[in-house]
């Protein structure tokens, strides 16, 4: 059986098409499934979009989460609530073709353990948005040592690869990276990026910084590393400045005074609270981890509402 997880935030408006759209797709190649929303604390009618799915289709489930715990967070749940013996996470707004998981889908049966699939171009993205992307890619590509240039989300997991990934302890999780790092037997679909179905994309450029600052910092040591070159970027200034004012002692000439006494202060000191802003950083990851919270806390699933009627 394949298990297609949805997670959803504030997509009163394409929740419904979602389900109504996938289940014919698979239904159509005689694909057994079912499709499991996850709703991650929506302040709109996603729930009850939802809810009637569920009602419409019985394939359809769907998982409600106390408040918005973020995306990684609803894909996992979708991971660790799956009965199929692969999943396909998609988005909910269609941008992901749906008829692309039936590819996927036939891929695995091949013996493909993970189905990446990979965007063919951005789609309607602002060029701004889109070399912020392309930039966050480089980086995390550059600091993992994996090439995550083209990649999404929209992917197919072998139940070998769902449950490798559910025993994975961390709190902060980076699902693409994740995905990619467990390794196993692995194919591409390539993909065109489709137009939203309605509502607006829930990704600003502020959300977009947020994300990549949180998944570099949780997947990759990268950062930490950078204190390294600073202290050898601040010792060899220290050491040009040094030999300046020996040679221009023995020459008798004064050295240059106050400016370049500050300039020497701020650059040190820039370097040194930069410094700390990182370990700080890593500090409270660390102890993010160390409580142990859940990733997410799930207040009410569309099962558990037809077993009590």
């Amino acid at each position: 059986m394949l298990s297609v997880i949805i997670p959803a935030f504030n997509e009163e408006k394409t929740a419904g098409e979602a389900a109504d759209t996938i289940t014919s797709v698979l239904e159509a190649e005689n694909i057994p499934y079912e499709i499991i929303f996850v709703d991650d604390g929506s302040s709109d009618n996603t729930w009850d979009m939802i809810k009637q799915a569920s009602e419409r289709h019985d394939g359809v489930r769907g998982l409600h989460f106390s408040r918005n715990f973020g995306k990684e967070a609803a894909m996992f749940a979708g991971l660790e609530n799956v009965s199929g013996d692969c999943a396909v996470v998609i988005d909910c707004d269609l941008q992901h073709p749906p008829e692309k998981i039936v590819e996927m889908y036939r891929l695995w049966e091949q013996g493909y353990e993970v189905v990446e699939g990979i965007k063919e171009d951005r789609g309607t993205e602002t060029a701004f948005h889109r070399f912020a992307a392309d930039s966050f890619y480089k980086i995390i590509s550059g600091a993992t040592g994996l090439d995550m240039s083209a990649s999404s989300d929209f992917k197919l997991l072998d139940r070998k690869v769902v449950d490798t990934l559910n025993q994975m302890p961390e709190r902060n999780t980076f699902f693409r990276a994740l995905s990619f790092w467990v390794g196993f037997k692995r194919a591409e679909v390539r993909y065109k990026v489709q137009e939203r179905k309605a509502g607006v994309s829930k990704w600003s450029t502020r959300s977009l910084i947020r994300y990549a600052v949180n998944n570099i910092g949780s997947f990759s040591s990268a950062p930490i590393k950078i204190i390294t070159v600073f202290g050898v970027i601040m010792l060899a200034v220290s050491v040009i400045f040094g030999v300046i004012s020996i040679v221009q002692k023995f020459m008798g000439q004064a050295a240059d005074g106050f400016t370049t006494v500050n300039l020497l202060l701020l650059f040190s000191s820039s370097i040194i609270m930069i410094s700390l802003g990182i370990i700080g950083y890593y500090v409270a990851r660390i102890y993010d981890e160390i409580k142990g919270r859940p990733r997410y806390i799930i207040s009410e699933k569309t099962d558990e509402e037809v077993r009590n009627d």
